[in-house]
C-alpha cells in the first residue's frame, strides 16, 4: 500500500461543502502521516486564489481557510491546473502562498504512485 495520497477536486466556491471536504481530507491524510498533494481542477482553482476562501465553510462547520492554512504551514503541495487557472484569469502571482500551477502531466505522474481521492 502506498503512503502517497492525491486529492483532486473540481468544484470551488460554487460548492462549499465538497470543496471544504476535499481540503479537510487532505488535512486528515497529512495528519495521518501520508504524503499528500492537493490538485485543483476546473472551478477548484479559485480555492488557491488569494482571498477567495476566507469565508468558505462546510455545513459541518469546517472552515476552508483554516484547513488550507494548515496545508500551507505543513508545505503540502497545492497544485492548480494551469489551463484551468489561466482560462479563469488567474495568474501564478494570484495564488496563495505554497500554491503553484501544474499541468496534467504532473497530475498523471502523481496519481500513478498514489491513492487518489476525487471530489
Amino acid at each position: 500500500m502506498t503512503n502517497n495520497v492525491v486529492i483532486t477536486i473540481a468544484c470551488g466556491t460554487d460548492n462549499p461543502n465538497r470543496s471544504t471536504r476535499a481540503i479537510h481530507l487532505a488535512t486528515v491524510a497529512h495528519k495521518e502521516g501520508k504524503q499528500v498533494s492537493l490538485f485543483l481542477l476546473d472551478e477548484a482553482v479559485y480555492l488557491a486564489k488569494k482571498g477567495l476562501i476566507d469565508h468558505l465553510r462546510a455545513a459541518t462547520g469546517d472552515i476552508a481557510d483554516d484547513l488550507m492554512t494548515y496545508l500551507q504551514a505543513n508545505e503540502v503541495p497545492i497544485l492548480a491546473c494551469t489551463p484551468c487557472a489561466k482560462s479563469r484569469g488567474i495568474a501564478e502571482e494570484d495564488l496563495i502562498e505554497g500554491a503553484r500551477m501544474a499541468t496534467a502531466v504532473e497530475l498523471i505522474n502523481l496519481c500513478c504512485d498514489a491513492t487518489v481521492i476525487s471530489l
